[in-house]
């Protein structure tokens, strides 16, 4: 059999977005092109790759074997090209982030824009997924590092201290909670809230932590995919929000909303860089790490 590095690099985008069509659109090619592609690998190895069905794609067990094996084949590439570049002048290479929606939006941005001026050589693919897809995805070689909660679950990964941060309460500023210096989350629970969707793990979380309360179920009312969506439905009574300490201070110069800060202990909140190892990222990737760390 024999596959080339295009189809490699196809069907690892393919099982990583879950589509053949989002797939195709990450690897540059034409979904026909694509669809073409992986039939002729399949046909080639005489076995199925992909379970296609209504929700997207998954890898058959060949799949799976395929995927370990055209990761590393891609991995040993980019290395290569990272050591032949200074030769050619050209890129030394690209740094593939996953991050959570606190990181990205409050965090990451002036991080990124610090290291990549002194990096002319170096791109990041960035992508925002839940913390608990990043953990996965990481520790499947889909990406060299992710930012997540501190709350999640990340098994075997190593992990390095990024940022602090502290859930807080928003309300409209007419609630009769603005002014409080400080509220606990189970007088949050008798009232309507407004928050990230259901499989969002900040909403699992708070569930949780909901639950271990004794007291009835947190009234979700709108479910957002947000926090400056929250934080705009709260601004007009819809309920109220829980989001991150940074995220409300920001909008609260251009919303009409109040501050109340969570006393419970677990309202801290940290985030956490999580690799497969550190020591196996090209150089110019260590370096991204340090740099987030500093």
């Amino acid at each position: 059999m024999r596959f080339d590095l295009v189809d490699l690099g196809l069907f690892r985008h393919v099982v990583e977005a879950g589509s053949i069509t989002h797939g195709a659109a990450r690897a540059n090619l034409a979904l026909a092109a694509a669809s073409v592609r992986i039939r002729a690998m399949e046909e080639t190895l005489g076995a199925a790759l992909l379970i296609r069905g209504r929700q997207g794609v998954t890898a058959t067990p060949a799949g799976r074997t395929l995927l370990a094996h055209a990761r590393g084949l891609l991995d040993r590439i980019d290395r290569m090209q990272e050591d032949l570049a200074p030769f050619s002048g050209g890129t030394v290479g690209q740094i593939r982030v996953l991050s959570n929606t606190n990181a990205l939006t409050e965090f990451l941005p002036e991080v990124l824009s610090a290291f990549l001026a002194h990096q002319a050589g170096v791109s990041v693919d960035i992508e925002e997924r839940t913390s608990d897809e990043i953990v996965g995805l990481v520790a499947d070689g889909a990406a060299d590092l992710g930012i997540v909660a501190g709350t999640v679950d990340t098994g075997t990964l190593e992990t390095y201290p990024f940022r602090q941060d502290r859930f807080v309460v928003v309300v409209s500023d007419r609630h009769a909670f603005a002014g409080r210096d400080g509220v606990a989350f189970a007088e949050v629970l008798d009232h309507d809230l407004v928050g990230l969707d259901r499989t969002s793990a900040l909403t699992r979380f708070l569930a949780d932590k909901a639950a271990r309360t004794g007291r009835p179920p947190m009234r979700l009312r709108v479910q957002l995919r947000s926090f400056d969506a929250v934080c705009r439905l709260v601004e007009c009574g819809v309920g109220l929000g829980i989001v991150p300490e940074t995220t409300a201070r920001r909008v609260a110069r251009s919303m009409a909303i109040a501050i109340v800060p969570l006393r419970d202990p677990w309202a801290a909140r940290d985030l956490t860089i999580c690799v497969r190892s550190l020591d196996a990222l090209p150089g110019f990737a260590q370096d991204f790490v340090a740099h987030l760390r500093a």
